[in-house]
């Protein structure tokens, strides 16, 4: 008689976890996800992915540097995040479920000389944002930080709790983020997640999408400008660094690998989960001259470089441990050999080299 009543309960148990995900699951089916700045680099690609998911995704985005081409799907709105009333209109028209937030201005020199431009972009747009979801009833946000926010590194790898100082304006826009995200959570319960990385790099698989900013910044593109004749050599910005071969060294995170991490954490708030900080990094820097190097063996085309004094500012070593992101996340990057991410990045610049424009 014992036997046969745990075996009821047993079944009974099956049976009610069946019903809940066939309730999720169709609960979920009516319901969208709301992706800012899903027209940039990493926000497409994230795109992208979810679709994969098979996720009902909506994109806003202002194209302010994002690109429409290089997003595929059914409602797309070409709106400011600050625009309010246009923002509410979308949150009315969907059900939406949840926000994987991307829109923000992000080029770190530029925000030392406009710092009332990322702080309106940045963080009244946040509050912008925050403040619809409240109205609306959405309480689940995954934001696309930056390990910027920690400014000069005291330890390596840099750790979730580790001081955040940052020396630069935009670290310090996404910073303020984070902290009003907090304070939103204890007075509304808003659920977020924020992911903090460095260096987003590489393409799709596909060739499809990739990275196309002007002006371009980031080392690994600007690297492959030479292979596609667009500049003559590269610079080296300092060769007497504390380093192996003198050269800074960074962290490179394929752009699938943080798609499938911003994933990943809309998951974990859908458990019914705290908020939490992740770090996120492939765990192994890389120096200036292996970048340049690598690129060299992926493209086979010689990449002269020349050496220039440091940049102000510029620490020797940058890495972030994702030892967290791993363990509670369940992330594991796939791509995260430097020849994959520089192979993946050629494919879509030797097919594109103007980018998006035809």
């Amino acid at each position: 008689m014992k036997f046969a009543i745990i075996e009821f309960y047993k079944m009974f148990i099956k049976v009610v976890l069946f019903y809940n995900e066939l309730f999720i699951y169709i609960w979920r089916g009516n319901m969208s996800v709301l992706i800012t700045g899903g027209a940039g680099y990493i926000g497409s690609h994230t795109v992208k992915y979810f679709l994969q998911q098979n996720e009902d995704v909506i994109v806003v985005d202002n194209l302010q540097s994002g690109h429409r081409q290089a997003v595929d799907v059914d409602y797309f709105y070409e709106i400011d995040i600050r625009n309010k009333y246009e923002l509410d209109k979308v949150f009315k028209t969907h059900k939406i479920e949840a926000v994987i937030h991307f829109a923000a201005n992000s080029l770190v020199g530029e925000s030392m000389e406009k710092p009332y431009e990322y702080y309106h972009n940045n963080v009244y747009g946040m509050m912008c944002l925050l403040d619809i979801m409240n109205k609306n009833d959405v309480n689940r946000i995954v934001f696309s930080s930056t390990a910027a926010a920690y400014g000069e590194p005291k330890n390596i790898p840099i750790r979730e709790k580790d001081e955040t100082n940052p020396t630069n304006t935009y670290g310090e826009t996404k910073l303020a983020m984070e902290k009003m995200m907090k304070w939103f959570d204890k007075a509304y319960g808003i659920k977020y997640v924020s992911l903090r990385y460095f260096n987003a790099a590489g393409a799709d698989e596909s060739g499809e999408i990739g990275e196309c900013h002007n002006p371009e910044t980031h080392l690994i593109p600007l690297i492959l400008q030479v292979p596609l004749g667009k500049r003559e050599k590269i610079y080296i910005f300092g060769d007497d660094y504390p380093t192996k071969d003198g050269t800074c060294i960074r962290d490179y995170i394929h752009v699938m690998d943080l798609a499938s991490a911003h994933y990943l954490a809309l998951e974990y708030l859908r458990k019914g989960n705290e908020s939490n900080v992740f770090n996120l990094g492939n765990g192994d820097g890389y120096s200036v001259k292996e970048v340049i190097e690598t690129a060299k063996r992926v493209t086979g085309h010689p990449i002269p470089a020349e050496v220039k004094e440091r940049r102000p500012g510029d620490p020797a070593i940058l890495i972030a441990s994702s030892d967290k992101a791993k363990s509670i996340l369940g992330w594991k990057p796939k791509f995260n050999s430097l020849e994959k991410i520089i192979a993946d990045a050629w494919k879509w610049h030797k097919n594109n080299p103007n980018g998006y424009e035809k």
